[in-house]
């Protein structure tokens, strides 16, 4: 099957609005036909002062054709804009188009994708790759047309009024055209591409040490810090060097070629001009002189729109690396969930197709009971909670939400029947309400209030300058850790999901915070099935049951009691936990 085409792939972005971007093409053409009339009455005023020389005063014509070759030279402009603005407004649609398409596909990917790619990188693909394609389709595919429809007016010109000089000033064409080949092949786009990665990796390391630029300060490691930044600087500064000598040789023999115009035709005029020089001759040398710039600025454009023809090129391939990622399966046969338990068989899961994180988990978790996974870091407890909420499917086995394999239960009714309390709050850069809000968007004012009481979220209110209407984030007010968690706990809670999923979500909280965060957690599990994955075990002795989750399997399960007399990983977990709890800073005594 034949590769589609950027340019059709552009064009069927952008809808109805293609036919701007054709208009703009046409225009373009015409505006440079139009352009090179001028020219012809340029001639014409020449020849008169030619034929009238050296009695310059008996020309009557030199006005009229100057006014003539001003008109002509104001509509040409007047055409092009129309084309611009023809083709600025198709290429703003298809880039806008673009960005979405991206976007909605982003979001079908499971949760963990932005992090594999690095949100620098990321930005760079949905921002930049597409303003690349609005570029190229705002600007150089009118030019491209321009720089067709100009060579052929200029076949015309230069074959009309002397063909010899016409072929002559052809030569040095050919040849830039040849050396520009060579600039524009495919060998030059793989060094693009390379140049583009370096690029992309620079970016990614620039936004995460901008963001670690605290934690930096503080630890007094900047000099280290710096220098994986400085690494990946020091890998874009090869791959430019290695672009700009590829290019420096070929650029300069065509920089000399499309220069070498003029100078062809004083050569050639020389040769031509040995038996005597007539006046006919003269003016079609001087005609030829004139126009000759015409020529190397149509050569230039058509170089840079190569350049940017290999440019969109990289930047759809980068869009296609987003797009070609599959997103989670929507089931054919949707079922609906009969109750709120949750059931692991045999499940197994790997992040790279390689190292598994969760190694054949079997559990049952019964509807409206309260559940703990705890264990060593890196155990899997994170993972486990994101396979029941479907932001990954498992390599192997099943996971059942109320009886039904959570690939048959469609997204919108899964998303409603499972609330996820994430350990960094998640909270947007917007007003509280709107943030609240999104557990419900058809919530009035009223509920999201009554959410905001019930999460113990009064005394945030209270304090805040504009209320519940006061935005959150760069351009408004900073919360605490614990008031944040608090707010996205009410956020749930308008949601009202029979399940919920709570993920170390007290790990930020300070102590006053943390007891109204709790008992913002008990009004919020009343009548739910609740799953915690806590460090403090403190929050756990009272759930229904716990699961020990280590080295990616169900080590020990029980209720608290149970594991603390099996003295097993839950028992010295506990204690010790219970010595981290109990330790003091002291002054030794000397």
């Amino acid at each position: 099957m034949k590769k589609q085409s950027n340019l059709s792939r552009l064009l069927e972005i952008a809808g109805s609005h293609k036919y701007l971007t054709y208009a703009s093409w046409v225009l373009s053409a015409i505006s440079a036909l139009i352009a090179l009339v001028p020219f012809y009455y340029i001639w014409k005023m020449i020849k008169e002062v030619l034929e009238v020389a050296p009695n310059f005063g008996q020309a009557q014509n030199l006005t009229g054709n100057g006014w003539m070759a001003v008109l002509f030279a104001v509509i040409a402009v007047l055409v092009y804009i129309a084309g611009l603005m023809c083709s600025h407004l198709g290429a703003f649609r298809i880039a806008t188009n673009l960005r979405i398409q991206t976007m909605e596909h982003i979001v079908k990917l499971p949760l963990g994708f932005a992090e594999s790619f690095g949100s620098g990188k990321l930005r760079k693909i949905v921002n930049e790759s597409s303003a690349a394609t609005e570029t190229y389709l705002a600007h150089q595919l009118p030019d491209r047309a321009n720089a067709i429809a100009t060579p052929c007016g200029l076949l015309v010109l230069l074959f009309v009024f002397d063909w010899r000089l016409g072929l002559l000033s052809l030569v040095p064409v050919v040849l830039g055209f040849l050396i520009m080949m060579t600039m524009t092949g495919k060998q030059m786009q793989e060094k693009m591409k390379e140049y583009q990665n370096a690029l992309d990796d620079m970016s990614n390391e620039a936004v995460e040490y901008v963001r670690g630029i605290p934690v930096v300060k503080t630890f007094g490691q900047t000099i280290f810090s710096f220098k994986k930044f400085k690494d990946s600087i020091d890998r874009y500064k090869v791959w430019v060097i290695a672009y700009t000598k590829q290019l420096r040789t070929p650029m300069m023999f065509y920089t000399a070629a499309i220069n070498g115009v003029f100078a062809t035709l004083i050569a050639g005029g020389l040769l031509l001009t040995q038996d005597g020089v007539t006046s006919g001759f003269l003016l079609d040398l001087i005609f030829y002189i004139i126009i000759t710039p015409v020529i190397s600025v149509t050569l230039t454009r058509i170089m840079f729109q190569s350049e940017n023809a290999m440019i969109v090129d990289d930047a759809l391939q980068r869009i296609d690396s987003v797009l070609h990622l599959k997103p989670l399966e929507e089931t054919k046969h949707p079922m609906h969930p009969q109750n709120a338990s949750v059931e692991l068989k045999s499940v197994h899961f790997s992040y790279d197709g390689e190292k598994e994180v969760l190694k054949d988990i079997s559990l049952t978790i019964p509807a409206g009971q309260t559940v703990a996974f705890v264990g060593p870091s890196g155990g899997g407890k994170t993972t486990l909670a994101n396979l029941i909420s479907r932001f990954f499917d498992p390599q192997s086995g099943m996971v059942k939400i109320g009886g039904v394999n959570v690939k048959d239960i469609p997204k919108e009714e899964l998303m409603n029947t499972v609330s996820f309390v994430f350990q960094n709050s998640r909270l947007i850069k917007t007003s509280i309400l709107e943030n609240v809000r999104m557990g419900k968007p058809e919530a009035t004012r009223e509920e999201v209030l009554t959410a905001l009481h019930h999460a113990q979220c009064d005394d945030i209110l209270e304090k805040l300058p504009q209320g519940v209407d006061t935005v959150i984030g760069t351009k408004g007010v900073y919360l605490s850790g614990g008031e944040q968690q608090r707010i996205a706990i009410a956020r749930v809670m308008l949601k009202n999901a029979p399940i919920i999923i709570l993920d170390e979500a007290t790990a930020f909280a300070d102590p006053d915070n943390e007891s109204r965060v709790q008992a913002a957690f008990s009004r919020l599990s009343e009548g739910k099935t609740v799953i915690m994955i806590a460090h403090r075990l403190s929050t756990v002795t009272n759930v229904d049951q716990i699961f020990v989750i280590c080295d990616g399997r169900v080590a020990e399960c029980g209720n608290s009691r149970e594991l603390l007399a099996k003295d097993g990983i839950f028992s010295r977990m506990w204690k010790n936990y219970q010595t981290s709890v109990q330790w003091k800073v002291t002054k030794e005594v000397q």
